[in-house]
């Protein structure tokens, strides 16, 4: 899809440098958690063994909580928040607070065409796209592949293999804030990123990272345009990919095409290559992206100009689009421990969407799968095992992008089961745009765990909701449950070995958690609790969750935007971070 307009300008004096004092009644000077040895995160930071949760990115949950009598609306989770995501790339479906309703397919379209112009009468909200916490070897999420029966926590498979572990004080303190970049128009700031030093995330025509615990910078990595596409997964190494502009904007070219492929070594924060790619018999044209993922040394990229694959260390081409004489083309892919596509063929009123695991050096297919009829877009939620969601005939009515769940045997292509995901019942999205985009909802275990849309809790007032799971083999529902408890909502960001890791968003008075759920006993632990101060809760709580990249490691949380607009004069933009993390001590 066409990229929104991007600033000409660099990012404030200092960029995303030393933790930044907040503005008055903020949070105070930026805490300094003591180091500790890091672990494993979602979003992009190698786990073993390596597999995709879906987070397919945080979406579900809608984060919104009830208000008692008399309290004012805070903004985010819900509460006086927009909740129509206004760019293409993050047209994903937003849940209102309360159960609202997400919009339609077509809607998330029309939104998309007229998207810079809704963001700039929007008055600078930043909308997130989430990220995904996934692990990898190159995977976001650390799912134990272990298979699981139907009895949920009765199932004697399932257990072990979670890393991350309850400190002796579970109170966070606040560990640094970086200050929103100054842009003068929609920029994509999507990316984040944990090595074992550093805590890595997109700016304003750079990638930086920075000290984990202080925050101060530690180096920059400069991008000739800004950056589109980021992969959500790293190598073992921690090497990952982008895509990004050919340049910046200009008076003749507003918009520069997204045609530049990169891989960064985010060890040494040294760009390894970029380059541009033409179609195998398309001319000499450079073609355009829209999304780019990893699966071991393979790089691949696609958009509806086709897919292109590169080697992650030298960037040499493994393949490139071709025009296709049956007008099948791959639309994109997903990655992680395995890879696989989404390709799309057939006309524009007639579409066959065919998913097919692929040979991550050739590119030759290994298995296919023909979607049913009428699909006109699919994502992949995890590739091994593979797992894909799509709207069947447009049947979800929320625009969250899934009607169903397709369970695959990815060396056969036979469809393993078919799981139906109620609408009205569970809360996870995905960007009919992306085919890598699903949020809030991770695999594991042999086990699809998707969060419950919110409802009424036992208390006088506010939501909450559950995590679920179904098998992947059989296709139903376990006896598996985790209740978020009265006012909180939660949602899965990763998969901790056997354990699935989740963010609690919190009431109105209370700070955000961080639990561990046993996979086996469907146990809760609590990791983190966030301050319940006031400054530091409205600056959590200001964070879009159906779009957040949130990333947790080693007691350490990071959120982050992935969009930024110019900003305006309310006070809303005085708690606006482009990320903030907590730490526990």
């Amino acid at each position: 899809m066409t990229q929104p307009p991007q600033p000409p300008n660099e990012p404030p004096q200092g960029g995303f440098g030393a933790p930044q004092t907040p503005p008055a009644g903020g949070f105070g000077a930026p805490q300094t958690p003591p180091a500790g040895p890091p672990q494993q995160p979602g979003y992009g930071y190698p786990q073993a063994p390596p597999q995709q949760p879906g987070y397919g990115y945080p979406s579900g949950p809608p984060a919104g909580q009830g208000l008692p009598p008399g309290q004012p609306p805070q903004q985010g989770y819900g509460y006086g928040y927009p909740t129509a995501p206004m760019q293409p790339q993050y047209a994903s479906p937003q849940q209102g607070g309360n159960g609202g309703k997400k919009f339609s397919t077509q809607t998330q379209i029309i939104v998309a065409a007229v998207v810079a112009v809704a963001l700039i009468v929007g008055g600078g909200i930043f909308l997130v796209s989430g990220g995904d916490d996934k692990k990898g070897d190159t995977s976001q999420s650390d799912s134990g592949g272990t298979t699981g029966g139907d009895k949920g926590g009765e199932d004697q498979g399932i257990g072990g293999g979670g890393k991350e572990k309850a400190p002796a004080n579970t109170k966070a303190t606040v560990g640094f804030q970086l200050p929103q970049p100054k842009v003068t128009d929609v920029t994509k700031l999507d990316g984040s990123w944990l090595t074992d030093k550093a805590y890595v995330k997109t700016g304003v025509y750079e990638i930086v990272g920075y000290d984990k615990a202080k925050g101060t910078r530690l180096w920059s990595i400069p991008l000739q345009g800004q950056l589109c596409a980021a992969s959500r997964h790293m190598s073992k190494d921690y090497k990952t990919a982008i895509a990004f502009e050919a340049s910046k904007p200009t008076k003749e070219q507003k918009y520069p095409q997204c045609n530049q492929i990169g891989a960064l070594d985010l060890n040494t924060g040294k760009l390894m290559w970029s380059k541009s790619v033409t179609a195998a018999t398309g001319g000499d044209e450079p073609i355009r992206f829209d999304e780019i993922t990893l699966s071991g040394t393979t790089v691949a990229a696609g958009g509806t100009d086709g897919g292109a694959a590169f080697d992650l260390n030298t960037g040499a081409e493994r393949w490139k689009p071709k025009v296709a004489t049956d007008g099948c083309y791959d639309k994109g892919y997903g990655g992680g421990d395995a890879l696989a596509v989404v390709r799309k063929c057939g006309t524009y009123e007639s579409p066959q969407l065919v998913i097919q695991a692929l040979n991550p050096t050739t590119g030759a297919p290994l298995s296919s799968y023909k979607m049913p009829p009428g699909v006109e877009y699919a994502s992949i939620v995890s590739t091994k095992p593979l797992v894909v969601a799509a709207d069947v005939g447009d049947t979800a009515g929320d625009g969250s992008g899934i009607s169903d769940f397709f369970s695959i045997d990815a060396s056969t292509g036979k469809l393993l089961t078919k799981i139906a995901a109620d609408a009205e019942k569970y809360a996870a999205s995905c960007r009919s745009t992306e085919v890598e985009s699903c949020q809030q909802l991770v695999v594991g275990n042999n086990r699809l765990y998707l969060p419950t849309e919110e409802h009424e809790g036992t208390g006088d007032y506010g939501n909450t909701n559950e995590i679920v799971s179904f098998d992947l083999t059989t296709g139903k529902p376990t006896s598996d449950k985790a209740d978020a408890g009265d006012r909180y909502t939660m949602f899965p960001i990763r998969m901790d070995g056997s354990n699935i890791l989740a963010y609690k968003a919190p009431p109105y008075d209370k700070g955000g958690q961080i639990v561990s759920i046993d996979g086996a006993t469907f146990k809760q632990t609590v990791l983190m609790e966030n301050p319940s101060d006031e400054s530091v809760r409205e600056a959590e709580t200001s964070y879009s969750l159906d779009y957040a990249e949130i990333l947790f490691a080693d007691g350490r949380m990071y959120i982050s935007e992935v969009m930024a607009s110019k900003p305006t004069t309310t006070t809303l933009d005085d708690k606006r971070y482009l990320a903030l993390s907590f730490a526990t001590g």
